[in-house]
């Protein structure tokens, strides 16, 4: 795969917004959103500005950024908060600056919750473990996600959902229970519902977090537990789009899976 000349000059930081906090006891042992986003993507802390959105900190002008990534968070969008509110206008400015952006989880969320999309609770309760993610038709035809395999296991951990795109929105990819996994907004902005910042072991933390929950809810911890495996194809897909539409560093395509 050839990857193209940086479209962005390296002064330039990425953008990391960051809407939460992993929970304590997850953060005291594997750190916290912002660390796993650059591990994940190979970006160096140099590179990252980050801005905490529920702090109040204040968001940049799209054009001080090369791009953004917007962070989880164990907020919800429909609580329609005020900084979440303030974030979703910064994310429509963006757009129409046509900023390069990836937002994962309640980031997914609240992107397409601005961008005129409904977020709402995901029927049939939590979605939470390493699952099958299967590509659609148009993403081969995606410069992100083509020459993917049609199908690739990601770790999700997540309550809402996207339940209707916006306007115009495409979506890549789904899982069984949730249609829309990958959302494609324009040409330098996507989404994903799924974690591709996860490792295993996080993976694994939010499932003994959540094992109570779950049984409540009629899963089996013990056995999703047991299947949660390595993500590169999901990692890699964030990887690549930071090299593709932010100029960073050169990285090399997704392993099959």
């Amino acid at each position: 795969m050839k990857f193209p000349p940086n479209r962005f000059p390296p002064s330039k930081p990425v953008l990391v917004i960051r809407t939460g906090h992993a929970p304590k006891p997850i953060r005291a042992r594997h750190g916290d959103f912002a660390h796993w986003f650059c591990l994940a993507a190979r970006l160096p802390s140099s590179q990252v500005r980050v801005i905490d959105v529920t702090a109040g900190e204040r968001l940049p002008a799209p054009n001080e950024v090369a791009g953004a990534l917007i962070t989880g968070s164990a907020a919800m969008v429909t609580e329609r908060a005020a900084w979440s509110e303030l974030t979703a206008g910064w994310i429509r400015n963006a757009m129409d600056a046509e900023l390069p952006m990836f937002g994962i989880c309640f980031g997914h969320q609240l992107m397409a919750h601005a961008l005129g999309g409904r977020v709402d609770y995901l029927p049939g309760g939590r979605e939470i473990g390493t699952l099958p993610i299967d590509f659609l038709a148009d993403a081969p035809l995606d410069a992100l996600t083509e020459g993917m395999p049609t199908s690739f296991r990601a770790h999700t951990t997540h309550e809402q959902s996207v339940v209707e795109i916006p306007p115009e929105a495409t979506v890549l990819a789904r899982s069984e229970r949730d249609p829309n996994h990958l959302v494609r907004y324009g040409k330098q902005a996507y989404s994903a519902q799924f974690h591709p910042e996860f490792n295993a072991e996080v993976m694994r933390a939010y499932i003994r977090r959540k094992h109570a929950d779950m049984q409540r809810e009629g899963s089996d911890p013990r056995q999703i537990f047991r299947e949660v495996a390595a993500t590169p194809v999901a990692r890699g897909l964030f990887r690549r789009f930071v090299h593709l539409h932010m100029g960073q560093k050169a990285a090399p395509p997704p392993p099959t899976q």
